[in-house]
């Protein structure tokens, strides 16, 4: 056992991220995951670049965003609208623990690949949909991507700089959060489900949506507004319940002061040469503080524009206030902590160029886990996986190959 999934097996009939976020993350904890693709174009983020990292040869390529969610699986190429394609996913899900899928509503009744149909084969799979809006509901045929589930579901709302402020207006986050997050939420719930077929040797169906997940994602955002009756308004980099925990102009560039409490306020402002901010009631605790931002970040804004970024880091930092800069994404790898940590990978892919990759946030003490297997090529796996799982022999599978059912490297 080299990871905590390392017993199980997981057919992963999802595309694009918040699925394939799933199984990487369950690829990475050990389980054995067998990614289905379609012959000829495979997911259809390996077309999404660029950029692309290229073979030695120039005869191989892969998308940096198929790279981004796909270590650590096997790659079967098959076609499932072929009678034979959906008889071999079926023997492969009678052989699975896990099956995830993020087909639209209903889309997989008509090949028998549905929950209703599988189980009856495999009483104990578990089965996870990831759908836009879910299973059941007046949107559940519509389809759902990230950037309108974040408009839709409130993000937007709350993201982005002030109406009337200079740049103003709603923006999306700089990633797929609602996917990512959808694909995290997924990871759970299947580990919840294991847990608890191990009781009771049940499986059961998972109906997981991105309109829920992004909903529930609001956190404190979505309880400010239940609890008060007032919408949340964009704010840009302040927050909503803490003040000041926004970013500074400094004489230099920029700083995040992330100040939480009453305590790392006073100590600012003591390091700052402005103790008498603290003792001020209308600054002096959280509550007064948010009251009375508009008079208080100004202050501290031109506080912090007398000194450098560093400058401010290395006089704020012992004395546990929180700061810190904002980095570009080159600057995040050349951080010390990133290198010490090892967040920045390299894997050696099957068409023979090494590839980069990010290193599973996952730390195990006894059952560490393994993100060091590069993304598949389409169909790379394809026999090994028909002989191995299936016991299909080679000519059987030639077989399949010649009739388009599979397609093999």
């Amino acid at each position: 056992m080299t990871g905590p999934l390392s017993h199980l097996r997981v057919l992963d009939l999802s595309r694009v991220l918040a699925g394939p976020w799933a199984t990487q993350t369950l690829a990475d904890m050990g389980a054995e995951v067998i990614k289905i693709e379609r012959p000829g174009t495979g997911d259809d983020t390996r077309g999404w670049g660029p950029p692309y990292i290229e073979g030695p040869e120039g005869d191989t390529r892969e998308s940096a965003y198929f790279l981004s969610a796909n270590r650590g699986k096997k790659s079967v190429a098959v076609d499932i609208t072929t009678e034979e394609g959906r008889a071999l996913l079926t023997r492969l899900a009678e052989k699975s623990d896990i099956l995830v899928e993020n087909y639209k509503v209903g889309g997989l009744t008509k090949y028998g690949l549905d929950y209703d149909s599988l189980s009856k084969i495999n009483p104990g799979l578990i089965y996870c949909s990831i759908t836009g809006f879910g299973q059941t509901g007046p949107y559940a045929k519509r389809a759902g991507y990230d950037f309108m589930i974040q408009g839709m579901a409130g993000l937007m709302s709350v993201t982005g700089e002030a109406d009337g402020r200079p740049g103003g207006g709603p923006q999306k986050v700089g990633v797929a959060l609602a996917d990512i997050l959808t694909g995290l939420n997924a990871t759970v719930a299947i580990l919840g489900a294991l847990s608890h077929r191990e009781r009771t040797g049940e499986g059961q169906h998972i109906d997981l949506a991105l309109f829920d997940v992004q909903v529930a994602s609001l956190a404190n955002q979505a309880l400010n507004y239940l609890a008060s009756g007032t919408p949340p308004t964009r704010l840009g980099n302040a927050h909503p319940n803490i003040v000041p925990y926004q970013a500074f102009e400094t004489a230099d560039g920029h700083l995040i002061l992330a100040v939480g409490n009453d305590g790392q306020f006073a100590r600012f402002c003591e390091l700052a040469g402005r103790p008498e901010l603290s003792a001020d009631p209308a600054f002096a605790t959280n509550s007064a503080r948010v009251a009375n931002r508009e008079t208080l970040a100004p202050q501290v804004a031109e506080i912090l524009k007398t000194r450098t970024t560093r400058e401010w880091i290395a006089a704020l930092e012992p004395a546990a206030v929180p700061c810190g800069p904002i980095n570009t994404i080159d600057q995040v790898f050349e951080e010390p902590q990133a290198k010490a940590r090892g967040l920045a990978t390299r894997m050696t892919h099957a068409g023979g160029m090494e590839v980069p990759g990010v290193a599973s946030p996952l730390r195990f003490s006894r059952t560490p886990v393994d993100d060091t297997v590069a993304p598949p090529a389409l169909g790379q796996h394809t026999r090994s996986v028909l002989a191995e799982v299936l016991g299909l022999s080679d000519e059987t599978i030639a077989a399949h190959e010649k009739a388009g059912v599979v397609e093999a490297r």
